[in-house]
C-alpha cells in the first residue's frame, strides 16, 4: 500500500481523501492542518489528524505527501520545504512562475533524494498534456484553450474582497461563436474578450451602492477589465440554493494541416465537464502520487511535471493488464 499524507484540508484536501478511498493500492495515513487538529473531522477511520508542525516526524511513515494549499502563498514555500523529506505532489497553477517553482523543488528533492511532481491538475495538468501531444502530432497548426462554463475560485474571491460585497460566485463562460469557429477549422485570431465572458452573482451588504460595486467589478484590472462581464445582484438564499457547487471544465483544441501542400485539415479536441473542480483535481493528484512513489522506488530524484511521466506510471494496472484492456 502507498501511504499518503495530505497537507491542508480544504476543498482540495477533502477531495484527495475521497480519491485515496477509490484507489485500492493507497491508504491515508495522516492529514496535516494549520488549524487546531482537534477541530478537524475527517472521513477516514484510523487516519491521524496532526498539526503542520508535526510533518517532519512522519518522514518514515508516509510515502507521498500531497500538498493541497494555494499557489499564491502556500505552495511556493511548502513544496520545496517538504520535498526534502517526502516524495511530493502539488497543483501549483501560477503558469508564469512554474519555471521558478520547478527549479526550487528540483533542488530540494535532489538534496533529499526524493521525487517532486508539480503543477498537477487539469490546467496545468491534463490540458497541458493535450496541448503537448497535439503540438507534437500537428506541428503546423494553432492552439486554442477555452475554460468553462465554471466557477473561478480566484475571481470569485476577488469579487468578495470588494467593499460592501457579502458573498459572490463568478463563472467563466466560453464564447460559443468563437469555439464553433475553431471547430469549423477557420483558425480565427481571438482576443481575450472574444474567447470568454464573465458572469458574476453578487450578494450585497445592506445599504450598499449596487452601481458602484458593479463598476468596480467591471473595471478590475487583470480580472474583469478585459472581458464582457455581466453582474447579477441576488439574495444570499438564492446564492446558497443555486450556486453552492464548484463546477468547471473546458476545451483544448489544435487545428492543423498535413500533406505536401498542407491540403488536408485536422482538428484535435479534448474536453472536460466537471461537477466538482477540486474533486477532479484531487483525482489527478492521486494518480500522480502513484507515479511519484513508483519513480522513487526506481531511484529517480528531482522535480518532474506531467510531461515527464509515462502514462503507465499513473495506473494501478501492470503493463500486461494495460496492454490487454486499454491499448
Amino acid at each position: 500500500m502507498i501511504k499518503i499524507g495530505i497537507l491542508g484540508y480544504g476543498n482540495l484536501g477533502r477531495g484527495v481523501e475521497c480519491a485515496v478511498k477509490q484507489n485500492p493500492d493507497m491508504e491515508l495515513s495522516a492529514v496535516f492542518t494549520r488549524r487546531n487538529p482537534g477541530d478537524v473531522k475527517i472521513l477516514t477511520e484510523g487516519a491521524s489528524v496532526c498539526s503542520i508542525a508535526d510533518v517532519p516526524g512522519w518522514k518514515e511513515k508516509i510515502d507521498v505527501l500531497i500538498l493541497c494549499g494555494g499557489s499564491a502563498t502556500d505552495l511556493p514555500g511548502q513544496t520545496p520545504a517538504f520535498a526534502e523529506l517526502f516524495h511530493v505532489v502539488d497543483s501549483f497553477d501560477t503558469h508564469a512562475r512554474i519555471p521558478e517553482h520547478f527549479a526550487n523543488v528540483d533542488a530540494a528533492a535532489k538534496k533529499g533524494g526524493k521525487v517532486g511532481i508539480i503543477s498537477v491538475g487539469w490546467d496545468p495538468g491534463m490540458f497541458s498534456l493535450s496541448r503537448m501531444y497535439a503540438n507534437a502530432i500537428l506541428p503546423e497548426g494553432k492552439d486554442y484553450t477555452f475554460w468553462g462554463k465554471g466557477v473561478s475560485q480566484g475571481h470569485s474571491d476577488a469579487v468578495r474582497r470588494i467593499a460592501d460585497v457579502k458573498d459572490a460566485k463568478q463563472y467563466t463562460v466560453p464564447v460559443e461563436e468563437a469555439l464553433e469557429s475553431v471547430r469549423r477549422g477557420e483558425n480565427p485570431d481571438l482576443t481575450t474578450r472574444q474567447k470568454h465572458t464573465r458572469e458574476c452573482f453578487v450578494v450585497l451588504e445592506e445599504g450598499a451602492d449596487a452601481a458602484k460595486v458593479e463598476e468596480e467589478i467591471r473595471t478590475m484590472p487583470n480580472y474583469f477589465a478585459d472581458y464582457d462581464t455581466t453582474v447579477h445582484f441576488i439574495s444570499q438564499e438564492e446564492l446558497d440554493q443555486n450556486h453552492s457547487r464548484i463546477p468547471h471544465g473546458g476545451f483544448v483544441l489544435r487545428s492543423g494541416k498535413t500533406g505536401w501542400n498542407q491540403e488536408n485539415s485536422h482538428l484535435i479536441e479534448y474536453s472536460l465537464k466537471l461537477d466538482s473542480n477540486p474533486e477532479f483535481t484531487s483525482c489527478v493528484l492521486a494518480a500522480y502520487a502513484r507515479a511519484a512513489y513508483r519513480l522513487g522506488q526506481e531511484g529517480a530524484r528531482g522535480c518532474k511535471t506531467v510531461f515527464d511521466i509515462a502514462p503507465a506510471y499513473l495506473s494501478p494496472k501492470d503493463g500486461a493488464a494495460l496492454r490487454a484492456s486499454l491499448l
